[in-house]
């Protein structure tokens, strides 16, 4: 973080210094695990579900931190005192971030695809100037402040993640940060069981375009209608992705190697929000598994464009960058022929089509029998037994070898397959991790492909690490 004294940090979030100097600095790392505080810091005490941040306030301090967010007084520990802590974070993300004027903000939100495109924007702009990312999905009211407190005076890019759960969220982060490239990727059913519709969840992601600054960048899915939509909601330019033949940065001639990783070629267009650049056609090959891929690439290439890369920078990027985040369609070969994709980070529908689109395809290049081991996706309301249904059918339609469906929340995915002409024991369904392991271990052999895939909550990511671990 820039350096910013006590008193002005108090004065930002309406806090009473409590035992701290006002003309201490913070210029330190700002953290909301005390195990990662250190000299010069600021540790925020956060209430959580088991743990109060509260009880870490003299570690922090011990560790070095100038000073701590608190809703009350710590003995023996210098305290900025406030009503809420987490609503401080915000305020003071947002007053730093003021304070960098050569700063540009480049934010993205979707309902599927956030943090694989935030990597791949990252990877192709990194080497054009100091780049600071989301760890992970940090795309909340939390996790977009700390990330936002990590620019500093010579940062140039600053990648905003935002994720939503109901109207007004992003309205929010983007407040903290205002974005002058604001990017949506797609409008799916994840969080409908909170927002009610896609049109809800479609209103909610367009705050975003809505909070372009003037001067700035929207960027739209041109083969997502909703997101297309959103161009009557703002005023500044407009730039376009997709396979759509009007889009202004496209791809044709997609195919997928043995591998499950796409090749296409990239068109960057002469419309008029790519600025005068010619029109361009060169091959990109992602080392990333999937065809849903593409799409997060083409988003990535227009945050190039919209920044006035070439597109032979773009290009290389995207040719060069590698997966970051784990457990978002992660390939591991097992020493016994046996290959598990572990895409066990979160699911939604969309995701899960693609992520079984994928699967089908590494198994028919392979000439593989391939299982899908799924989970409960969460928060889809009203909808949750009928989109679990249909991706038994599909998994049906793909032809996948076996399907094992594990707990409760996820059993219509079962049920949908066994009424799409599923029989025998194609389809199984476990209520719990062990059971599904157990069966996993003792049908596996070798030249299997196993897709794990769930939402987090599942916490089928277990399975795929004792899978992995099976023979390490």
């Amino acid at each position: 973080m820039i350096p910013v004294s006590c008193g002005e940090i108090a004065e930002v979030v309406g806090g009473e210094l409590v035992g701290a100097e006002p003309t201490a600095v913070v210029d330190g790392a700002v953290v909301i695990d005390s195990r990662k505080a250190g000299p010069g810091g600021l540790f925020v005490a956060l209430p959580g579900e088991r743990v109060d941040g509260h009880d870490f306030v003299a570690a922090a301090t011990a560790a070095g931190a100038t000073v701590s967010l608190t809703t009350r007084p710590v003995d023996g520990s210098p305290c900025i005192v406030v009503g809420d802590a987490q609503r401080a974070l915000g305020d003071l993300a947002r007053y730093v971030v003021a304070k960098l004027p050569d700063l540009t903000v480049i934010a993205l939100t979707g309902s599927s695809g956030k943090t694989s495109t935030k990597d791949l924007i990252a990877q192709v702009i990194r080497p054009y100037g100091e780049t600071v990312s989301p760890e992970g999905s940090f795309n909340n009211e939390i996790g977009h402040p700390l990330t936002a407190l990590q620019a500093t005076g010579s940062t140039k890019y600053l990648i905003a993640e935002m994720g939503v759960r109901s109207l007004g969220d992003i309205t929010y982060l983007a407040g903290i940060t205002p974005p002058a490239i604001g990017l949506v990727l797609n409008v799916g059913t994840s969080h409908i069981g909170k927002l009610g519709s896609q049109d809800n969840i479609a209103l909610a992601k367009g705050e975003l375009i809505e909070a372009v600054r003037a001067g700035g960048t929207a960027i739209l899915n041109a083969d997502d209608d909703r997101v297309a939509g959103m161009r009557g909601r703002t005023r500044e330019k407009v730039l376009t992705f997709g396979e759509a033949a009007e889009a202004e940065v496209r791809a044709t001639e997609l195919k997928i190697d043995g591998e499950g990783r796409p090749t296409f070629t990239l068109h960057v267009g002469a419309g008029s929000a790519a600025g005068d650049q010619p029109a361009f056609s060169t091959s990109v090959s992602l080392r990333f598994i999937g065809e849903h891929y593409v799409s997060n690439a083409l988003a990535a290439a227009a945050v190039g464009v919209a920044l006035g890369l070439t597109p032979e920078r773009i290009a290389a990027g995207l040719n060069a960058a590698t997966p970051l985040s784990a457990a978002r369609m992660e390939l591991t070969e097992r020493p016994d022929g046996v290959t598990i994709i572990n895409d066990a980070f979160n699911a939604n529908p969309e995701s899960t089509r693609a992520a079984l689109k994928s699967l089908a395809a590494i198994g028919r290049s392979r000439g593989a029998r391939t299982w899908a081991v799924l989970g409960e996706m969460l928060e889809l309301g009203d909808t949750s037994t009928a989109e679990h249904d249909a991706i038994g059918r599909l998994a049906v339609r793909l032809d996948v070898n076996r399907l094992v469906t594990v707990g409760a929340g996820a059993k219509p995915i079962h049920l949908g397959a066994s009424l799409e002409g599923s029989w025998g024991n194609e389809s199984a369904y476990v209520e719990t991790i062990p059971d599904a392991l157990a069966l996993l271990r003792s049908e596996l052999r070798a030249g299997d492909v196993v897709l794990v895939k769930s939402s987090k909550a599942a916490k089928l990511r277990s399975l795929a690490d004792a899978l992995l671990e099976d023979v390490q």
